[in-house]
């Protein structure tokens, strides 16, 4: 959950518009993790997000996990790109099989039948052959699949900086530029 909202902080720094999907689990994962009570309605909880990390007005919105009216619901107006943040084994073999029975998996459909970015962050260890084989079916699909897997050639001090790692992995992929951490063999 800490890549996630740390992803979202980013996202909004750089001006651009977001709209995040939220899981049912999204909510337990955010309390478990950072004891953070997320609101169950998704006005609320683009209203609590906003104010935290000073979104400009209708820079965020956020659609529930049954939102079909949703934009990224429908490839006549699919999303530039789509970073499911962190990702479940279970999500990421229901993208990976087209089943679609909720708006991340149809909006991630979307992004795959359309050829835009999709980008998967699985958030388990070790992974299963089952596992392996869903994510190499979606790397045949162009999806990129970044592994929660943190670098430590840049010393991090602090567990924000191995979060930090990952975020730039993903901004990286989206073309987005970011100052959190050194380039390998540069010097800050």
């Amino acid at each position: 959950m800490a890549y996630g909202l740390r992803l979202l902080e980013c996202l909004l720094a750089a001006d651009l518009r977001v709209y995040l999907l939220v899981s049912q689990a999204a909510h337990i994962v955010a309390k478990q993790e950072l004891g953070i009570a997320l609101p169950g309605r998704a006005g609320d909880l683009e209203k609590q997000l906003g104010e935290t990390l000073n979104a400009r007005e209708g820079q965020l919105r956020v659609f529930g996990r049954e939102d079909w009216s949703a934009p990224v619901a429908s490839g006549s107006n699919p999303a530039d790109a789509m970073v499911v943040c962190p990702c479940s084994m279970g999500t990421l073999a229901a993208i990976a099989h087209g089943l679609s029975d909720n708006l991340i998996e149809r909006a991630a459909d979307v992004m795959l039948k359309e050829r835009k970015t999709l980008i998967l962050v699985p958030r388990e260890t070790p992974f299963s052959t089952l596992h392996l084989e869903n994510m190499l079916t979606l790397s045949r699909m162009n999806a990129v699949i970044l592994p929660a897997n943190p670098g430590f050639y840049h010393h991090p001090q602090s567990v924000e900086a191995i979060v930090d790692f990952i975020v730039a992995r993903i901004l990286d992929q989206l073309g987005i530029r970011h100052e959190l951490m050194a380039r390998w063999g540069n010097d800050r």
